[in-house]
């Protein structure tokens, strides 16, 4: 039988423990601050977070191709087909250098497969498509069976989220000054979702936090596809807002597996603290 392997990126969100679990080796995205661009910054969860709450600027970027040529290459060398499951196209080169170095490794390995496919998803959305993609590869199909499932399955990824400061987005180019001044003022809070093409979209403003929440609960409760599948909520230091979410999630909407997962700092740099993302499949693509 084709001996594959699933590999993807830290786009995901996926924790390492999970990674390891599942077998899949992550290729990771940059991050620093825009006073150490030398350093590649470590902390994580609440110590992040308080560094942008305190001001400073994080900065983010892609892989560089030496890297994804070095991940790709062990996989190669033992034997093993690849099948990379990349950071949506839209919000990171991920993708675009993953093929760079899947066309130079084929020519190289010309009795290997490699597919690498732009999964047009972020954070634990993507996250949630690689569990669901080592789940099908455990039934045992094929790279090429596995590969048709997943650009299917992706346009049914729900990416639900909704962020507690403007600021942030205001930096990243997602909101301008005016409208970021004026919902800071009024309290709106931004719900947002993924578009078909992999981009952040703004759906709908919500007066409060609480509001926002309860938005993201009644997108899952309209659109969800199943109500025994993964669903997955990203927080960004704010885990008690996230637990709230989850227990309207099971108590009201019935969902049964909800994983809280922490967002990291890649995407975290260009949405800020206190985010809170929800992702599930959908009965509809996106």
């Amino acid at each position: 039988m084709q001996d594959y392997i699933i590999i993807t990126d830290s786009g995901s969100d996926l924790p390492e423990r999970t990674l390891a679990e599942l077998g899949i080796p992550s290729v990771p995205l940059n991050c620093f601050m825009k006073d150490e661009p030398a350093k590649a910054v470590t902390l994580r969860g609440k110590a992040f977070y308080d560094e942008l709450r305190a001001g400073k600027i994080a900065c983010t970027s892609a892989a560089n191709l030496s890297l994804f040529r070095e991940e790709f290459s062990k996989a190669l060398q033992a034997g093993k087909d690849i099948l990379y499951l990349a950071f949506s196209s839209a919000l990171s080169c991920m993708f675009a250098t993953a093929r760079i170095a899947a066309e130079e490794l084929s020519e190289e390995y010309p009795e290997r497969c490699i597919r690498v496919i732009d999964t047009r998803c972020a954070s634990l959305g993507e996250g949630l498509l690689v569990h669901l993609a080592a789940m099908q590869k455990a039934t045992g199909v094929s790279l090429e069976e596995l590969a048709a499932y997943i650009e299917n399955k992706k346009y049914y990824m729900m990416h639900w989220f909704t962020v507690d400061d403007l600021i942030f987005l205001k930096r990243g180019g997602r909101l301008n000054a005016v409208s970021a001044f004026a919902g800071t003022l009024l309290g709106i809070k931004p719900v947002l979702t993924v578009s078909h093409e992999g981009k952040l979209t703004p759906a709908e403003k919500q007066r409060g936090r609480k509001n926002a929440i309860l938005a993201l609960a009644k997108h899952y409760a309209a659109e969800c596809a199943d109500c025994a599948l993964p669903v997955y909520i990203a927080q960004a230091d704010a885990q008690d807002t996230a637990v709230q979410l989850k227990d309207i999630l099971m108590k009201e909407h019935g969902a049964k597996q909800v994983t809280i997962g922490e967002l990291g700092p890649v995407i975290g740099a260009h949405t800020g603290p206190g985010l809170i993302a929800l992702f599930f499949v959908g009965q509809q693509p996106v």
